[in-house]
Formats: structure tokens, sequence, C-alpha cells
């Protein structure tokens, strides 16, 4: 199997040379209005926004800067299929403009844009960005009155275009089986709450980019484009920064294009598909090694586990999970016109080693325990 992965650099707000109703996911995090860092970005878009700054009129401001990323949101709604997902990354944003200090609803108002072009809201996850600052409080500080509460989460709103996708042919549905989660990863991942992402490092080929990048961490990506597509759709980020959204959805063995107006990412983005390619297996790995560790938790505690996976030979808890399987990729390699191309590999149990010691436990997971084996000979 291989899938590929475009970025283009020109104006998300013009994605014609994708077709209407052909994509099954969106996954971004676009610049966060009246963030201090992107209001550079902002003016060189537009004019009012400069002017609106320069006069102190943080309103006007804000509701100009999301008239920018009203465009995006409405080429997403065109884009995607029916059924089809949009995960939006948006913090708020406290700050101080002239005289007065406001918080500048950004989620609030993204979302209020994609109601009206007729998504359907679902439930969002609110990401909470713990930081370790001694000095938290925003205003007087202790004096009850002028002091602020401090933000320290971001939310990733989720809707959807229309109603609950269909699978409607026998390949369509094979690939909804084998795109399952564990269902411990189902219990973690589908809440609403995320506390354990750390946001990612700005390690950036080019320094002078770090001011406008503010990259979500592959973890988020992977999950989203895990929850929410199937193995061989094609996600679409509108804002691709970096190109983690690239580099997971290829983990994940979805297709990609992202859009990117600052071409000096080309080379964060392009630079090292080796290094994306040992993350992917990181990732893959680490859930494999995770869910065997769960299974021998569970094992301990006494509880049955009745459903063994069909591909690996190891246990699952639920008859959802006997067909899940995960795609490793074995090369990403860069192809034409800024292009990225994975191939994946063929055997699923490579990632199994007979008689490996689960990283949460001493002891050499049982062969006959999790038989796995019977995966190894295949």
């Amino acid at each position: 199997m291989e899938t590929f992965h475009h970025a283009h650099f020109k104006d998300s707000r013009d994605m014609r040379a994708i077709a209407a109703a052909s994509v099954e996911l969106v996954v971004t995090s676009p610049p966060y209005p009246m963030i201090e860092m992107w209001d550079e970005g902002f003016g060189a878009l537009s004019a009012a926004v400069r002017k609106a700054l320069k006069r102190h009129d943080g309103r006007t401001a804000f509701a100009l800067m999301h008239a920018i990323l009203d465009a995006a949101w409405k080429e997403a709604f065109r884009i995607l299929k029916p059924g089809g997902f949009a995960c939006v990354n948006i913090g708020d944003a406290a700050r101080t403009i002239g005289a007065d200090f406001m918080l500048y609803p950004n989620h609030a108002r993204i979302l209020s844009c994609l109601l009206e072009l007729g998504f359907t809201p679902l439930p969002a996850i609110l990401w909470r960005k713990q930081t370790n600052a001694p000095n938290k409080f925003m205003g007087s500080g202790m004096y009850p009155a002028g002091a602020y509460v401090t933000l320290e989460h971001e939310y990733i709103l989720i809707v959807r275009k229309g109603g609950k996708r269909e699978f409607d042919s026998e390949a369509e549905k094979r690939r909804r089986r084998e795109s399952a989660v564990f269902w411990e990863e189902r219990n973690a991942w589908y809440s609403d709450v995320w506390m354990e992402l750390k946001g990612a490092r700005q390690d950036l080929r080019q320094k002078d980019t770090r001011s406008r990048s503010g990259a979500f961490p592959f973890e988020l990506a992977y999950r989203l484009i895990s929850m929410f597509s199937a193995k061989g759709d094609t996600v679409v980020d509108p804002f691709l920064g970096t190109g983690t959204t690239l580099k997971a959805a290829a983990a994940a063995g979805r297709n990609s294009i992202g859009y990117e107006i600052e071409p000096a990412f080309r080379q964060d983005i392009f630079s090292d598909p080796a290094g994306a390619a040992a993350q992917a297996q990181r990732r893959v790995q680490a859930r494999i090694d995770d869910h065997l560790a769960f299974i021998e938790e569970r094992r301990a505690a006494g509880r049955e586990i009745k459903y063994t996976n069909r591909h690996y030979g190891f246990p699952v808890v639920t008859r959802q999970e006997i067909d899940l399987l995960i795609d490793i990729v074995e090369d990403l390699s860069l192809g034409e016109r800024d292009c990225l191309e994975a191939t994946y590999m063929r055997d699923p149990c490579r990632i199994l080693d007979r008689g490996r010691v689960s990283p949460r436990s001493r002891s050499p997971v049982s062969s006959g325990q999790l038989s796995l084996w019977n995966c190894a000979e295949k």
C-alpha cells in the first residue's frame, strides 16, 4: 500500500485544486486571532487589520482577523464529503490593547461561523495545556476584583458535514473494521478533556519562522485522524505550518493535503522524511506495547478477555477489535512537486517480537498467554 501527502504553498482560502465533496476529514490549527505573534501575518493580508491594531481597536481587529479565516472554513465545508468531519484546534486570546484588557473568544467565533456554514456541531475537546510558570496569575495578583483567570486550555472543535457517514461497499466496511482503535484507546481518546498531551517543541530549521508557527503535537493530529477517518481516506490541513498533519496522516495510513501560505516552512516539512518514518514506527510500536501491557494488567486483575485479534493473535476486549490492523510505515520518500510518498510493511506482525518484554513489566510476555506465536509464524 502507498499513500501520498501533498503540500501546496498558497493561501488556503483558495483550495480550488480540491474537488467538492472529495475528502473525509479536515484537521487544522489556524493562526490565533489577537495572539500577538500572528498580528504581522494577519496584517499582511489586510490593511484594515493593521489600521485597527494601530488605533488600539481590539474588537474591530478581532472581527477582521476572523473574516479572513472564514473563507478557509467555507472551503473546508465545500471539500468535505457528506458525513466528513472537521477538527479545529484553537485557543482564545487574553490581551491588553491600549488600556483595555479583555478576552477574545476565538473558539466561539469560529464555532459560530461553522454553524452558519451548515456544519453539525459535536462535543468538543478541552486540551489542558499545563504550564510550569511559577507566576500564573493575571492582573493584580492576590487582590480581588482586579485579578483574572489564567488561560491554560485550548479547544478542539469537532463538527460534521451533515449526518453520519455511510460505509456502503464491502471494501469500505473492511477498511472501517481495520481502522478500529483499541478498547482502552477508545476510553482515553474519546474523552472531552485531554490533559496528558504536551505542546510541540518548535525545533525549526529556519529560526525566523519560529514567530509564525504554533505547531500542535504529532499525537494530537494522530489521534484525531485515527478517531474521525478510516484508512485510505484523505485528510486536509488548510494551515499546515511545519507539516505535522501530513506526517501524522502517513503514520495512520491516510492520504493528506496541506496548504501553507509561508513558503519558508517547506524545509521543515520535507527536510527529514526518514525521521518522520521512524516517528511513525515508534508510535505504532507504542500502541502495541501499551495494548499488551493493558492486557497483562487486565489478566492480572482476573478479568475475562473474550476475543482475539485475527491479524496479531493477541487478546482484545471487544468484537469490534477483531479485525483491527495498524498500518506500519516502511519508508517515507520525497516525490515530485512537494509530495511525500509513504509505503507500508506488508507483514503487520513485524512490529511484534517473540518473548518481548513489555515496557511496563519486567517479566516477558508469555507467547501462550497472548498467542503471539500464531502471528509470528504466519
